[in-house]
């Protein structure tokens, strides 16, 4: 008998050969259970899970008889009877004792056989149910490891879906604040503009008016503090587009394992609700020997926790993001609105200042005009008086002359002589200051004119700004964006 397989406890792997006794021995020794034939799987037509692993095949043994007797054991051929079938009916076959030894030896040959095939038996029934265990254990241990990964993916599909959740929600508020950021800078550009514009209409003061003064020092700081806080909204902006893009990347993986988390998920829970009368089991040969994998567990929770951690410093920095926009447009609200009080407080005193010259301007301005009236009264008057001075120029020249006409020696050189040619003299003295003082008069006119000139066109200059700088300039600045808007909530 030849035994292929490998029971448990027992070996059947050596090929009997040809005994030089009647049955050989059967030996309990550790030796004999050394399994020298390879494994072989069962043929696919045994499809019962528990039978075992090694199939029996029966062994084709001639029986042989034993010698006559032990004596018999030494003599040649040549001394032993001879077994001829035509010998003579004179001499029997075998003799009694070899009969009754034949049929020991067949007892023994019988019990030997059946010893060794309830030994059989009893080690296949012991192999059999020990296989049987061990493969219930195994495949106990399988669908508790397979509950186990089963878990596992639950507990990282878990951390994922949080996680998931807290970054689509920190992308939100992100894209909110890069939404209210935009408003925000968009909200600038009216502040800006109005700045400009009044530095562009104030451009067209007159004269004097053109001076440099604080409402122009406080317009030009209004825009390039406006400009300072375009740039850091700008910035900020690119970074938040910036930071977008990398929490979507995160998302897209965190939602990438966790696609992959719930196929695993499903494959490995139907795995593990398996069950030998389950539907849709079957064998696939040489499925054992395919290595698909390209991870293992270390590496496999490496893998998502770093997700998680990259999905949690991206959201750290967001957060943190949003904190500095949130305090930006805070801080860049307050300075446009500070400095835009500060150009509204610059522009109120300027036009006061300006009111008050202009007032100032129209009080010289109405004094002068009495002055140039009065300057014209009496340039008149002296003009009255200097032909008022005429009869008496006259009366003193015919005097003379008539006097001229005295014959002799009555052309005496008398006091009344003297007295008329001082009088002459005097009034052409008289006269002659008169036409001074009408001279200086005149002058002085003329420069009251001139002052008058001045003023009015001063006044004019003065006019022109408090309408720039009160009607244009200020008008346009009754409207600024409020704080609400300024940090984009509307």
């Amino acid at each position: 008998m030849e035994l292929v397989g490998s029971p448990l406890t027992a070996t059947y792997a050596h090929p009997r050969s040809t005994p030089t006794k009647f049955l050989p021995a059967i030996s309990t020794m550790a030796s004999s259970y050394k399994n020298r034939f390879p494994y072989y799987p069962l043929p696919q037509s045994f499809s019962l899970p528990w039978m075992p692993s090694a199939y029996y095949k029966t062994a084709a043994i001639n029986p042989t008889l034993a010698p006559f007797s032990k004596s018999s054991q030494g003599l040649t051929p040549s001394k032993m009877l001879p077994f001829v079938s035509n010998r003579t009916t004179l001499f029997t076959r075998y003799t009694p004792d070899d009969w009754y030894r034949s049929n020991l030896t067949n007892y023994k040959a019988s019990e030997t056989s059946r010893h060794n095939a309830e030994r059989l038996r009893v080690d296949t029934s012991r192999m059999i149910q020990d296989k049987y265990q061990q493969t219930k254990k195994t495949q106990v241990e399988s669908t508790k490891n397979l509950g186990e990964r089963v878990n596992d993916i639950e507990f990282w599909k878990s951390e994922l879906c949080r996680e998931l959740d807290e970054m689509i929600g920190e992308t939100n508020a992100l894209t909110d604040m890069k939404k209210r950021l935009e408003r925000a800078l968009a909200e600038t550009e009216a502040p800006l503009q109005v700045a400009q514009e009044c530095l562009l209409h104030r451009e067209k003061r007159m004269g004097i008016d053109l001076v440099h003064d604080d409402v122009e020092k406080q317009l030009f700081t209004e825009a390039d503090v406006v400009r300072s806080c375009q740039e850091r909204m700008q910035r900020y902006l690119d970074k938040a587009k910036a930071q977008l893009a990398s929490n979507r990347a995160a998302q897209h993986e965190l939602e990438r394992d966790l696609a992959n988390k719930q196929v695993a998920h499903r494959i490995d829970d139907k795995c593990h609700h398996l069950r030998n009368t389950s539907d849709g089991i079957s064998y696939y040969r040489g499925v054992e020997r395919v290595d698909a994998t390209i991870s293992v567990p270390e590496s496999w929770a490496k893998f998502t926790d770093d997700n998680i951690l990259r999905s949690q410093s991206e959201r750290a920095a967001s957060a943190k993001l949003r904190d500095n926009i949130e305090n930006l447009l805070v801080v860049t609200a307050n300075e446009m609105w500070r400095q835009f009080n500060a150009v509204n407080v610059a522009f109120t005193n300027r036009v006061a200042e300006t009111a008050d010259a202009k007032s100032k301007i129209q009080t010289h301005l109405a004094k002068t005009l009495q002055e140039i009236f009065q300057i014209e009264m009496n340039i008149e008057a002296i003009r009255k008086a200097i032909r008022d001075k005429g009869p008496p120029l006259k009366v003193a020249q015919t005097r003379l002359d008539e006097r001229t006409r005295r014959p002799n020696v009555e052309l005496c050189r008398d006091t009344a002589q003297l007295r008329l040619v001082n009088e002459v003299h005097e009034i052409d003295e008289t006269i002659q200051s008169l036409q001074q003082r009408l001279r200086d008069a005149e002058d002085t006119l003329q420069m009251l004119v001139r002052a008058k000139s001045v003023l009015e066109h001063d006044l004019t200059v003065k006019a022109n700004s408090l309408f720039i700088d009160q009607e244009k300039c200020m008008g346009m600045r009754k409207t600024f964006p409020s704080t609400a808007r300024l940090v984009g909530y509307v």
